[in-house]
């Protein structure tokens, strides 16, 4: 097709969409009192043309699948999605404007918030799913672990605790050597899941000193962990520049395709459902299109429902979309091998796991204050954050960057439009955007969300109270 018919066909599209909005909006107006206020409550887009920016990874699926679906143009938005090269230059072309938003790290709204790096205000109105992640080892290491590992059945019983890789740290010390491990960002889930496996089995992952001009976080380390983009990981590990890493899938599952990794634990086990992947945007883009923002929101939440409908049924479909090379482009077997219930360890070690990729289930949508806050309790505990601050900071914090009325503002026009049923919403519905107590993390250590300063002292390495290096 021609780019003009090409065009013409989209204009005539879009003509046709709007229509059909108005009607049904008309429709729902005039045949019940109860849908006039929600119905004319949430305007038109006041902005339909967007480009979102993604990097290539399982987790960036409902983006995806609002686009297959229709869900974007069933709000009236035309939207492009482009992956990038890494997670700094998505971050820069978002807060540039060449990006309306984008698939997130998590902790990447909160430190440019927070001036870590660039100063600018970054929003989340929507999470985009729980785990998703996993440490991976290679060959070389995994042998040297495995003396050290319990057995079960004739197999390595998991989760593996880091504890079975500090006498291999050990040995490299010994012989004067650095023992080099990766993740995709100092910001990132992965870096303080990669951070907190290792501690929880006594290796401290070192230290960060922005204060001193300092950013490698590596003072005081037994393990030094540097910057790999994911799709990359897999190589730099089988070239020997590192020895594992953290990353999320599908490149995990792609060592243990190529038969040069082994993946020894998943996030789900360091922490049960942690928050991973946000959506983020500029706050003045909220603001100057606040219509826009909901109607995005509504699209990605129709998105994350359909990935987790009927016990994951959607999911080989959802698989085959992302195997293509504009998503992720890895081979469907590998996408397959997490996304659809399961996990291999070692090769032909497939384990059930139901709930390694969450995009709806257990509120995985809702933007929870206690989870960015959770971030940074990470980010003070490594020395992200060089000064202590009070626990009303930490809150204060959370609120200018997690979004939840925006959230709920779009679950209300879903409710009203008939899409979703209230009751599939009640927790999000009387929550304070506090998860409260949770205690499944790996090392039995509880986090209160209210007290970031006390969960950060319970912590046995780590800066604690007034410390600073």
């Amino acid at each position: 097709m021609s780019l003009s018919k090409n065009l013409e066909s989209t204009n005539t599209r879009r003509h046709f969409l709007k229509k059909t909005a108005l009607a049904v909006t008309t429709v729902l107006a005039m045949s019940s009192g109860a849908f006039v206020s929600s119905a004319y409550a949430l305007g038109a887009a006041e902005k339909e043309d967007l480009k979102f920016g993604f990097i290539k990874l399982t987790d960036m699926a409902p983006l995806a699948i609002a686009y297959e679906k229709g869900y974007f143009e069933d709000e009236g938005l035309y939207v492009q999605l482009e992956a990038q090269a890494n997670w700094k230059v998505l971050l820069d072309r978002v807060i540039d404007g060449q990006l309306d938003g984008a698939h997130m790290l998590a902790g990447q709204p909160i430190a440019a918030t927070m001036g870590y790096g660039t100063k600018a205000n970054i929003i989340t109105p929507i999470s985009m799913d729980l785990n998703g992640n996993a440490i991976t080892v290679s060959n070389k290491t995994w042998e040297a672990m495995k003396p050290h590992v319990a057995m079960e059945d004739g197999k390595p019983k998991h989760p593996i605790s880091a504890s079975a890789l500090k006498p291999v740290v050990e040995s490299y010390k010994d012989a004067g050597k650095p023992f080099k491990m990766g993740m995709v960002f100092p910001v990132s889930t992965h870096n303080y899941e990669l951070r907190y496996w290792l501690a929880a089995g006594g290796l401290n992952p070192g230290f960060y000193a922005p204060h001193k001009g300092d950013t490698s976080g590596t003072l005081n380390a037994d393990v030094q962990l540097s910057v790999t983009p994911p799709p990359q990981m897999p190589a730099t590990m089988e070239a020997g520049t590192i020895e594992g890493y953290c990353v999320g899938e599908p490149w995990n599952q792609q060592a243990v395709f190529k038969g040069i990794g082994v993946p020894v634990i998943s996030d789900n086990s360091i922490q049960k459902n942690n928050p991973e992947k946000v959506f983020g945007l500029r706050e003045d883009f909220y603001e100057q299109y606040p219509n826009t923002t909901i109607r995005v929101v509504k699209a990605m939440i129709r998105a994350a429902h359909w990935l987790d409908a009927e016990n994951n049924k959607n999911r080989p479909a959802a698989v085959k979309i992302l195997s293509q090379p504009n998503y992720v482009g890895a081979d469907y077997k590998v996408i397959a091998n997490s996304m659809t219930g399961t996990f291999e360890y070692e090769k032909g070690d497939k384990r059930s796991e139901p709930d390694f990729n969450v995009f709806f289930r257990y509120n995985a949508t809702y933007p929870y204050y206690s989870d960015a806050i959770w971030y940074m309790t990470q980010m003070r505990r490594w020395g992200q954050i060089s000064e202590a601050q009070t626990d009303s900071w930490y809150k204060d914090m959370a609120k200018k960057v997690y979004r939840p009325d925006i959230y709920k503002q779009a679950v209300d026009e879903l409710i009203a439009d008939g899409t979703f049923k209230a009751s599939e919403f009640a927790e999000v519905a009387k929550t304070d955007g506090f998860r409260g107590v949770q205690d499944d993390f790996m090392d039995g250590i509880p986090y209160d969300g209210s007290k970031p300063n006390a969960y950060i002292d319970s912590m046995v390495i780590g800066i604690k109270g007034d410390k600073k290096l």
